[in-house]
């Protein structure tokens, strides 16, 4: 456009100006909404049966002496053939979790199941075998601590690692896997079960203070589970270790060592 001293200016539409602010905008509006629905999809959600969920809802926490939470596969299925076998446990609630490994549903909930122990409602055990993403971690410790006393509470944690991720200056033939190693924090005073953590080895994931049990077996193994047994004999009669499982029991879910051969026992 020429002005009446022949200077010669851009022309711009502002309506098309207004109309890009506009989809942007919209744009934003719409990130943010996939982003709060993604989140909420991502939220960790705890299931309790009725009697558990009236004592929470009147403002009351769970009673807990000793909270044992078994990460992984080796980890849970020995606290299935060592002391869940028992009638004295009874399932008491389970969390739902949704990530990019837990997809089924609305979360995998027999993936996370809590059991309280019938005479004696004070321990607690937590199987955790599906996968909690980093951003979830502290979400799910939070909620679940949240439910517990924490006045005298003994918290023991059993957790699988491959033996790829142990680092170690001497060379370990296959004879010395599995085994077991352990992170206590400051309060614990009890007599150690086994040699504590080496540096500069680190655990990752959910598990902060744990019995870390290294095992070159990928799978469940009858050995690897019996390796847990020291970290849970100390604990005395809150936990009951079954000396002689069932074969059926052991027949279900357990496999045997030998490498050239797949047949469960």
């Amino acid at each position: 456009m020429a002005t009446f001293f022949g200077e010669v200016l851009s022309v711009y539409s502002r309506a098309v100006e207004e109309e890009d602010d506009e989809e942007e905008l919209d744009e934003n509006d719409e990130d943010a909404q996939i982003r709060k629905e993604l989140e909420e999809k991502r939220e960790v959600r705890l299931h309790w049966g009725p009697e558990v969920c009236d004592a929470l809802k009147s403002g009351d926490k769970l009673p807990c002496s000793h909270f044992i939470l078994a990460v992984g596969h080796n980890a849970s299925r020995f606290l299935s053939v060592y002391v869940l076998a028992s009638e004295k446990w009874e399932s008491v609630g389970s969390a739902s979790v949704w990530n990019e490994r837990n997809q089924a549903g609305s979360g995998q909930q027999s993936g996370c199941v809590f059991f309280r122990r019938r005479d004696e409602p004070s321990v607690i055990i937590c199987q955790l075998t599906c996968y909690i993403a980093e951003d979830q971690q502290f979400q799910w410790a939070e909620k679940v601590l949240d439910c517990l006393q924490h006045r005298d509470l003994n918290v023991t944690v059993l957790s699988d690692c491959s033996m790829a991720d142990y680092k170690s200056v001497d060379y370990l033939c296959g004879s010395s896997t599995p085994f077991l190693r352990s992170l206590h924090s400051n309060a614990f005073s009890g007599p150690p079960v086994c040699p504590a953590l080496e540096q500069p080895n680190i655990l990752t994931g959910l598990p902060a203070a744990v019995y870390q049990c290294f095992s070159d077996v990928i799978g469940t193994d009858s050995v690897t589970m019996e390796t847990y047994k020291p970290a849970l004999a100390k604990l005395g009669k809150a936990i009951t270790l079954d000396p002689c499982p069932s074969s059926d029991t052991l027949r279900k879910i357990v496999r045997t060592r030998d490498p050239q051969s797949n047949l469960y026992i």
